[in-house]
């Protein structure tokens, strides 16, 4: 037994709820999850197997499965039992419970939710004894799926995003000499039809406990209902299931049309004229005919999927010429100018996109007709700002402009129709006032204390564009070779949100402006990295003191040399 696992079964015996150690539980998980993605990337399945025991059998992996379905977004939603987890005492109860021997899931609470087309959604919500089983097992089973994912993947994936998915296409659509033609791929009813047995013979996990899960069946309307067929939507495993049922897509086609290898037998997508981007179950492929998308790549996915049981919608995959662009997760992505030499791909949201979202603004704006105009603004804000933030990377200016004026005349609108009688510069003085240069913003004063502070609405234009930088396709952040790049990265989104500048500026004044290294001063001009004492592997976290500011060459140089340590905070070589 490791010192680790040593540590891991007496916490078991002597901790309570509050009294858990989670940098502690976290560094555990951690260490095992690292070593399941090494024995992967080997091909020791047998040794990946163990260590996936190993991890689902850990007092500390189960209480991070417990804070995970405590503490997530459906926390408050129980399953068939109506049970939900409130107090430490039933949490560690639960911890407790999480146990593979007798365990049987409970079927699925059917509810259904709306799509964008009018249909609707089936969504299974297990019990919270099934989501910790589930996200206890998803901890074991996502450094596998990491290991063997396809590079240009980005979906239910750590570390990844739809920014990384739309800079993909852009790297692959850009350019002059780039392919022409785009087959955009949807998957019918990915979840719902996934075959069980394929997923029982090729995914690397408990089978057995697996084989429980897709064979638990659902409750609807108090009938109970076999599930014969896919992974339900509303589990905490069923998107790395889906994303490991999906995985092996761009492998197929660069097996014939990669053009030179890495990473082993693995092929890269390139100078061939095939590129392909996957987000979830849906995925681009971009190839220089139409007819070798059409006879070529369309037959060979479709015999991928129908191998799982999975086929393309009819209705939504079709073939595209960039220069009459098409959507893609909410962007337009079209060549402009096509075929002449001023030809510039530009990628903006969508149409539909930005008329649903301005649609949901304005439902909001009219449900809040009796509202006051504080509350008004703090409903507004998140939405506004979430929005612009999804579309900062792109060519999204000139679109914020209107959407803001869009929003504006919805906001008169909802102060007219609180004053019928008011004549428009009552109203103006009333709602609308100038702040920092900008005129008639809509905003309203609060006193806090003696203290009078203005609220403004927040506006998409006033959100910066900064392009985004995509994510190396082999990264994995259960691989130590990548902890210096992701560490790099974590810089780059300090830089991009006004809390991580506060946090680096407090760095920088602690340091006293030097880099701890080689003792020059750090400056806009030198640029500064982010460094970890205890790495992020170990279950380091982003708190001021686990973090230093080094030049980019001295972080690099650490990690050529191994310096992790040498440097405890605060100290630098600065002079005095």
């Amino acid at each position: 037994m490791t010192i680790l696992e040593n540590i891991d079964a007496v916490s078991a015996n002597t901790m309570t709820w509050d009294s858990i150690n989670w940098d502690q539980a976290i560094c555990i998980v951690l260490k095992l999850q690292v070593r399941i993605a090494k024995a992967t990337r080997e091909g020791h399945w047998r040794k990946v197997k163990s260590l996936q025991w190993l991890l689902t059998h850990s007092f500390s992996a189960k209480c991070l499965a417990v804070r995970k379905i405590t503490t997530n977004r459906g926390k408050n939603t129980p399953g068939t039992d109506g049970v939900v987890l409130n107090t430490a005492l039933q949490k560690f109860s639960m911890v407790n419970s999480l146990k593979r021997r007798g365990y049987q899931p409970k079927p699925l609470r059917r509810i259904y939710i709306p799509k964008s087309n009018g249909k609707k959604r089936p969504l299974g919500i297990p019990t919270m004894h099934d989501k910790g089983m589930q996200a206890l097992h998803t901890f074991a089973l996502l450094p596998t799926s990491e290991s063997t994912a396809d590079w240009n993947s980005y979906g239910f994936r750590p570390e990844r995003c739809t920014a990384d998915a739309i800079e993909g296409l852009f790297t692959g659509l850009a350019k002059k000499r780039d392919p022409q033609w785009v087959l955009e791929g949807d998957i019918k009813g990915c979840f719902d039809n996934i075959d069980h047995e394929w997923m029982l013979k090729n995914i690397c996990t408990d089978t057995p406990i697996l084989k429980r899960w897709l064979k638990s069946g659902y409750l609807e309307n108090k009938e109970l209902f076999p599930t014969l067929k896919g992974t339900p939507q509303g589990g905490i495993v069923s998107p790395t299931l889906s994303n490991m049922v999906l995985d092996g897509m761009e492998d197929l086609l660069a097996g014939k049309y990669g053009s030179f290898k890495l990473d082993g037998n693995r092929k890269r997508l390139r100078i061939s004229g095939i590129r392909f981007v996957r987000y979830a179950d849906d995925f681009v492929v971009i190839g220089k005919t139409k007819e070798v998308l059409e006879n070529e790549v369309k037959p060979m996915i479709e015999a991928f999927l129908k191998e799982r049981g999975l086929e393309l919608s009819q209705e939504k995959t079709k073939i595209t010429h960039i220069g009459d662009g098409f959507d893609f997760l909410g962007q337009n992505i079209r060549k402009y100018n096509f075929g002449k030499s001023n030809a510039k791909l530009l990628i903006k949201p969508s149409g539909k996109n930005i008329k649903t979202f301005l649609e949901g603004i304005r439902k909001t704006i009219k449900s809040m007709a009796t509202a006051t105009q504080e509350n008004l603004i703090h409903e507004l804000n998140p939405k506004i700002q979430g929005w612009a933030n999804y579309h900062r990377s792109v060519v999204s200016k000139d679109i914020f402009n209107k959407v803001d004026y869009e929003i504006w005349i919805a906001l008169w609108r909802w102060a007219k129709r609180r004053h019928p009688n008011k004549n428009r510069t009552w109203i103006n003085a009333r709602y609308f006032h100038s702040i920092k240069g900008v005129n008639r913003s809509f905003s309203c004063a609060v006193y806090d204390g003696k203290t009078k502070v203005m609220i403004p609405l927040r506006t998409a234009s006033a959100t910066p564009i900064k392009r985004h930088t995509k994510i190396r396709c082999a990264a994995t952040p259960f691989d130590p070779a990548y902890d210096s790049y992701f560490e790099s990265r974590i810089s780059m989104k300090m830089s991009n949100n006004k809390t991580g500048r506060i946090k680096v500026e407090a760095l920088w004044k602690r340091q006293k402006g030097y880099c701890p290294e080689c003792g020059e001063k750090i400056t806009s001009g030198t640029d500064w990295q982010i460094h970890y004492h205890k790495g992020r592997l170990e279950g380091g976290k982003d708190n001021l003191t686990n973090l230093q500011l080094l030049h980019p060459a001295c972080h690099e140089k650490g990690y050529q040399y191994g310096f992790r340590n040498v440097f405890p905070a605060g100290v630098n070589k600065a002079p005095a």
